[in-house]
């Protein structure tokens, strides 16, 4: 099955979710750096990176990643400078759907978004720096 036909048969488990925790964002920002091409625009990958540091470093919510991304998807601003590892994680989304549906496949999930962002860790310090930026300008 390709990559894309994965990322859609687990965007069907994680939208079927009904808690307020809104994993789904957690998928997207995953799968969104882990594949990200350089015909891509920017901000996709930056996007998938902001969500990423705030879920996995500081436990924002899908819902808290969701605003946060409406919120960036308001203002212009420079974009940092990212650098794409040859390596992306070492989890994957076949492996998340390796795991039956339930919890198991929840923490999955979590591994999936920390190996993924521990990939990007040299970029860890340009997205903090735009968080900071941001969170300046609309103090």
């Amino acid at each position: 099955m390709a990559t894309e036909d994965l990322f859609h048969e687990l965007c069907y488990y994680t939208l079927a979710q009904p808690r307020e925790e809104f994993m789904h964002q957690y998928v997207v920002d995953a799968y969104g750096a882990q594949t990200v091409a350089a015909s891509d625009k920017p901000i996709r990958l930056v996007f998938a990176l902001v969500g990423l540091y705030l879920h996995v470093e500081l436990q924002y919510s899908g819902r808290d990643v969701q605003r946060i991304h409406s919120k960036l998807a308001q203002r212009k601003f420079p974009l940092p400078q990212i650098s794409v590892p040859v390596s992306r994680g070492t989890v994957g989304i076949a492996d998340v759907l390796d795991v039956p549906a339930g919890p198991g496949r929840d923490r999955k999930i979590e591994e999936w978004c920390k190996s993924v962002w521990a990939a990007y860790s040299q970029n860890r310090n340009a997205i903090v720096r735009l968080l900071d930026r941001i969170a300046q300008q609309m103090a």
